[in-house]
């Protein structure tokens, strides 16, 4: 082969050489990240408004002749109209003081109604969510979460109830796994609320490539996974020696009225965090959103993508 020919060749066959190592690494990482960001789900629940109307207590006055009822509770015009007829000005002042504090009572009666109306037909509600990081050890805990997307009854305020306390009890049961949380919490109104907890669920649930399990409403799904398991059921040995190997699970809450959840910065603030939320009574809780990744005992994710997909943790 001629020199100068040789001479191009080479760096040619080099490039090549570089972009399939590349590609190959790429490649590699890419199928194993997606094979880890498989997740579960488990939900329910609805934003609505509660069934009990409001009805404003009946306010009647009877006249001074012991005659019938005026609806309302005010003086209307047949008390105002024998004014006139006495003719008296301290009496006239007098009477007519008493109707204009009557006015100023009926309207402030009026606004007190509509002031309840709109609190029973639109109430306040806290939309909270609760993140944990945990080693890839805890393994226990995909497989509590499993069984429970099989099991639970996600069409009901108690089954919703029971998997919100199943869940947490879970996640205390490992305090000695625990390496990163983090909490949310804001209030709004019913009627803005379920946007809110919409769009958390959706930005979590983007995170995943699949959701391998999926119990929303009652309907329950499965898709197969691929687990990295051997016979035993045991950690791979890539897996249990690799450092920076985590779960996540996340918990998205909405419930009637007030609930701060404390900012995690030790273990104590994230159990308190799980108890709040696990105490949350059926008769209070709107909608519920358990999540977690990777679904599949025995996957886990790397510290990189933690850190990718989860920036808000912090170390507990």
């Amino acid at each position: 082969m001629p020199k100068k020919l040789s001479k191009f060749i080479q760096p040619f066959l080099k490039s090549l050489v570089v972009i399939g190592l590349i590609l190959t690494l790429l490649l590699g990482h890419s199928d194993s990240a997606l094979a880890a960001r498989a997740g579960g789900r488990i939900g329910g629940g609805s934003f609505r408004a509660p069934s009990r109307p409001y009805s404003p207590p009946s306010r009647t006055y009877r006249g001074p002749s012991g005659g019938g009822y005026y609806p309302g509770g005010g003086f209307g015009f047949p008390f105002i109209m024998p004014i006139f007829g006495f003719g008296g000005g301290g009496l006239f002042t007098l009477f007519l003081f008493i109707i204009i504090a009557n006015f100023l009572v009926r309207t402030f009666q009026s606004a007190r109604e509509e002031y309840t109306i709109e609190r029973q037909s639109n109430p306040p509600v806290s939309i909270a969510r609760l993140q944990v990081g945990l080693l890839a050890e805890a393994r226990g805990l995909q497989e509590d979460l499993n069984r429970i997307a099989e099991t639970a009854d996600t069409s009901s305020s108690a089954g919703l109830t029971q998997v919100l306390q199943e869940t947490t009890l879970s996640l205390l049961r490992h305090p000695e796994f625990w390496a990163y949380a983090a909490t949310e919490s804001k209030q709004s109104r019913l009627e803005s609320a379920e946007l809110e907890f919409n769009r958390l669920a959706l930005t979590e649930r983007s995170k995943f490539t699949a959701e391998t399990v999926s119990n929303v409403n009652n309907r329950l799904q499965q898709t197969a996974a691929r687990p990295n398991l051997q016979s035993t059921g045991e950690l791979s040995p890539e897996v249990a020696g690799a450092p920076g190997e985590y779960i996540i699970a996340t918990l998205l809450v909405g419930t009637q009225g007030k609930l701060d959840l404390p900012n995690v910065n030790s273990s104590q603030d994230l159990r308190r965090a799980l108890s709040q939320i696990g105490a949350i009574p059926s008769e209070k809780l709107l909608a519920v959103e358990v999540l977690w990744t990777p679904q599949a005992s025995g996957e886990t994710l790397t510290s990189d993508e933690v850190i990718a997909e989860y920036p808000d943790l912090k170390l507990v």
